[in-house]
């Protein structure tokens, strides 16, 4: 068992069901989950009685939970949606973070407007601001990533959140760059360069997303994601470098591998599949990062 950094993953991936992925979580020999997906909801949104459950049940198996995975200005939220609902999740997520021990929320800078139009970058800083001071005031952390939200569009991009959010840090996700556009080159944009993304972000880096994916065909097509290693996130140069410089925080696998955590219809996903292919990931990555 690597010391460190420590090792998690979104057992949601494994399955909804809690006591599953407690089970593929032990499977790969870790005592950590990234929590997002219990049952039918975020762990933010899900009913009092159920979270207590999930809690006891947690603390009964011995696992932590050192990340939640929150809805939190998520690409699914266009900026000019109403800011209390945000503001709702983040008075949410709080308490139970704390009930959990949990110390660090991911959250974003919300959906990528079409590029050539107005982004509204001023609204997404007044709002991040008041969702970082929020949780700073509960003495807990929010860490953006770089995913299909603003920040997203270079790291440039995060690098101006980072300078306009007092208190923001970022977890760095390896596979996300692989399918977006670097909107701080010239057209026709190409795809960014994940090593070169984590190179200029790195100092500002408290956590880490591990996915692994193929450039896409196209901008409106699903990257085809991957084993650690076998893709085009350039995992093996980023975890050297991380390990170089005495990185030491949490890493968390994000496989993608069995179904797209987005998948329309939960109820047509083989779970079994995805809690096979979670269990040879987490052993995959294992054994990539000590080789690192």
């Amino acid at each position: 068992m690597l010391q460190a950094p420590k090792l998690t993953g979104f057992a949601d991936e494994a399955s909804r069901d809690l006591s599953k992925q407690i089970a593929a979580t032990q499977e790969i020999g870790w005592s950590a989950i990234s929590a997002r997906m219990i049952g039918d909801h975020n762990i933010h949104e899900m009913p009092e009685a159920d979270f207590e459950a999930a809690a006891d049940q947690l603390d009964a198996a011995g696992i932590q939970i050192p990340e939640f995975g929150s809805l939190i200005g998520n690409w699914a939220k266009k900026i000019d949606s109403d800011f209390d609902i945000t503001l709702a999740e983040v008075e949410r997520a709080i308490p139970r973070m704390k009930r959990l021990g949990t110390q660090l929320v991911r959250i974003m800078s919300y959906a990528q407007n079409p590029w050539g139009e107005d982004q509204q970058e001023q609204e997404r800083f007044r709002r991040l601001r008041e969702i970082v001071a929020r949780f700073s005031d509960a003495g807990l952390t929010a860490i953006h990533e770089n995913c299909m939200n603003w920040g997203g569009f270079s790291a440039e991009h995060t690098l101006r959140l980072v300078e306009e959010v007092p208190g923001l840090k970022l977890v760095f996700d390896t596979g996300n760059p692989v399918f977006q556009r670097d909107r701080s080159k010239p057209e026709p944009f190409p795809w960014q360069d994940t090593f070169e993304f984590w190179e200029k972000v790195r100092d500002h880096v408290v956590h880490i997303h591990i996915k692994d994916c193929h450039n896409p065909v196209s901008d409106d097509v699903e990257p085809e994601y991957t084993m650690p290693g076998d893709g085009q996130a350039k995992l093996r140069e980023i975890l050297a470098d991380a390990k170089s410089r005495g990185y030491d925080g949490w890493i968390a696998i994000e496989p993608h591998v069995a179904t797209v955590f987005h998948a329309p219809d939960p109820a047509a996903v083989d779970w079994q599949q995805c809690y096979d292919s979670y269990v040879e990931y987490g052993k995959r990555f294992e054994a990539l990062w000590s080789g690192a």
